[in-house]
């Protein structure tokens, strides 16, 4: 709940396929929030979410948008490709922006945005959803109690349909980067020594497959995993697993699916992750709910989210693109 004499934040979203559309139902929902506008490149999404929503308005243009409405923040939940662009004028408007990541398709285009960027980040966050799960949160802090890492395994798989249906997505930018920010905060932004990556292509040319590899000099080794491999009987988003090793323990969290499945003529997994936005609740509600306090300067950027951060990730993933 808000506090007594928080302020709503008036907010707007920017992009309307699956987390975009989340993100709107959950902040029309939020105490904390108040959604005054959603902004997608085709009608006919506007006119799907006007159906749950039907009193929040939409625009397919966003210099109107942000013209003709009272947002003062912002979710970009749109396609990478655009991500820079529309956060730059979203910047050089004054809004607060949360921003989905991969922060942008290429690190010189990331560096573009940083003369936009307050030094401590506080107009700009990064999507980073996984510092809200609570299994991750455990574990970091588990992380920090018993000591040193040695290993960290991290495997996220995801539908083999979406070769099909999104051709070129590599699953190294849309998967294995929620492992590589989630790796970056439990080692404390350290900087690994050394990368290595390995692909697999299919008879088409695009990327199923993106393993990766990095190294710390006496320190620890990540490894990552992530694909679009699994098959159509499998959960809907595919699954989950991170594994992280120390001396004299372990720990192990497998955040996708939730563990409920329902059956009739075939299995179900209605909350593949920890998200639900009637009542708002779980991962996406909690990071909202953070950014509307750092919109009101109640609370700092999260490590693992800020500008610096996600420069970081991004210069990492470059590094590993370059083995493709």
């Amino acid at each position: 709940m808000a506090a007594r004499n928080f302020k709503p934040v008036k907010t707007g979203v920017i992009g309307l396929g699956r987390f975009g559309r989340l993100h709107a139902l959950t902040l029309a929902r939020l105490a904390e929030a108040e959604l005054v506008g959603v902004v997608a490149r085709r009608q006919e999404s506007l006119a799907a979410l006007s159906k749950e929503l039907p009193d929040v308005p939409g625009w397919t243009n966003l210099t109107q948008a942000i013209e003709e409405s009272d947002a003062e923040a912002w979710v970009v939940a749109c396609t990478t490709q655009s991500h820079v662009t529309v956060a730059r004028e979203l910047l050089e408007r004054d809004k607060v922006v949360l921003l989905e990541k991969p922060i942008a398709e290429s690190l010189e285009e990331a560096k573009s945005l940083a003369p936009l960027v307050k030094p401590d980040s506080s107009n700009l966050m990064l999507g980073h959803i996984v510092l809200f799960n609570s299994e991750y949160q455990e574990l970091r802090d588990v992380a920090r109690e018993r000591g040193p890492i040695s290993y960290i395994d991290c495997v996220r798989h995801r539908p083999a349909s979406i070769v099909e249906n999104f051709p070129g997505e590599n699953p190294l930018h849309a998967a294995m980067v929620h492992d590589l920010y989630a790796t970056q905060v439990l080692l404390d932004r350290a900087e690994p020594d050394h990368f290595s990556a390995q692909f697999h292509r299919t008879a088409t040319g695009d990327i199923d497959l993106a393993l990766a590899q990095l190294k710390w000099n006496g320190g620890p080794v990540a490894a990552f995993a992530a694909s679009y491999l699994t098959p159509a009987g499998m959960p809907p988003r595919g699954f989950d697993r991170m594994e992280v090793f120390g001396v004299g323990w372990s720990a192990r969290i497998e955040p996708n699916p939730r563990p409920i499945s329902v059956w009739d003529n075939a299995a179900s997994w209605p909350l593949a992750l920890e998200v639900r936005a009637n009542p708002p609740s779980g991962m996406m509600a909690e990071e909202l709910r953070c950014f509307c306090r750092v919109v009101r300067n109640l609370e700092a950027v999260p490590t693992g989210a800020t500008y610096s951060d996600a420069m970081q990730v991004q210069r990492w993933m470059e590094k590993l693109n370059a083995f493709g």
